[in-house]
């Protein structure tokens, strides 16, 4: 009987080792914070006790964008598969957790979960599921460790984040970050789909706090004197950024040169290579990517 008994006990050590660790706020600690809500940004984070922070990020884009990023506290030491589980919350037991998709956690890098996992991940989350990352831990020698987010406290959060989506710009700063325009012949008066670049560009601007400079390079064609080239990029140059300005940005954000007929990128000799030479650059600096 007293063997029986010391081998249950080893049977239940046996178990217990073998079940994961899991790290994820209780109902006290449970957080969701807005801490990007912008016309080019919308991010949710989650604190994660003991192990990091979980965060949601959608981008201004023409696209439909989310991402899911996980950030340990302690760098992946290795390049291994984990498995990403929504699993029901304490208070309901005996429902089945549901596999949801695998995801590679990249040696040095956060975890990521990208566009409709994401979205699943949020879904589940709104339905007061607990998505749960299973992996093996490196840092316990291996031993199986479950990461989750709790829903408790998501949902009010999650109505503000959509929110914020919904405004969203329609285009990312890749799309706008170098935008090359043209000018009406002889002229410093853009043409109207340069005009409306312009607005664009300036929209963006003022949207995201990182960008810390736009820089305006203006060209000419190669009809008329260099003298007189010089000055029309120059005033074209001094056009646009009054133009900027009126649109609400800093007079000491913005940059400018007007280059004449340097620096040609077609043949001036043809009214294509003319028209396409009178030209204005306007590329943004970033402070943070």
């Amino acid at each position: 009987m007293r063997i029986i008994s010391v081998v249950a006990g080893l049977t239940l050590c046996a178990g217990a080792w073998a079940q994961p660790r899991t790290y994820m706020a209780n109902m006290d600690q449970s957080l969701w914070r807005l801490t990007s809500d912008s016309a080019v940004q919308c991010r949710l984070e989650h604190p994660i006790p003991g192990f990091g922070t979980g965060a949601f990020t959608s981008r201004a884009s023409k696209n439909i964008n989310l991402v899911f990023e996980l950030k340990p506290l302690r760098a992946q030491p290795r390049t291994q598969s984990a498995m990403l589980k929504s699993v029901p919350p304490q208070w309901q037991p005996g429902r089945a957790a549901n596999n949801l998709t695998r995801v590679t956690f990249y040696q040095q890098f956060d975890a990521m979960v990208e566009q409709q996992s994401a979205w699943v991940m949020l879904e589940e989350l709104s339905e007061g599921h607990w998505p749960t990352f299973y992996f093996d831990d490196w840092y316990r020698n291996g031993q199986p460790t479950g990461v989750g987010l709790s829903s408790v406290n998501f949902r009010a959060r999650y109505v503000a984040f959509l929110d914020c989506q919904a405004n969203l710009l329609p285009y990312s700063f890749e799309d706008i970050a170098f935008s090359v325009l043209n000018y009406v012949n002889n002229d410093d008066v853009l043409t109207a789909h340069s005009s409306q670049r312009l607005a664009m560009i300036a929209e963006y601007v003022k949207a995201d706090p990182n960008i810390g400079e736009v820089v305006i390079n203006t060209y000419t064609d190669s009809f008329g004197t260099a003298g007189h080239n010089k000055q029309l990029s120059q005033r074209r140059a001094e056009a646009i950024k009054t133009h900027f300005m009126n649109l609400g940005l800093p007079e000491d954000t913005i940059s400018l040169e007007g280059h004449g007929e340097r620096r040609p990128i077609a043949d001036n000799r043809t009214p294509e290579g003319r028209d396409t030479n009178r030209r204005v650059v306007i590329s943004l600096g970033h402070d943070r990517l």
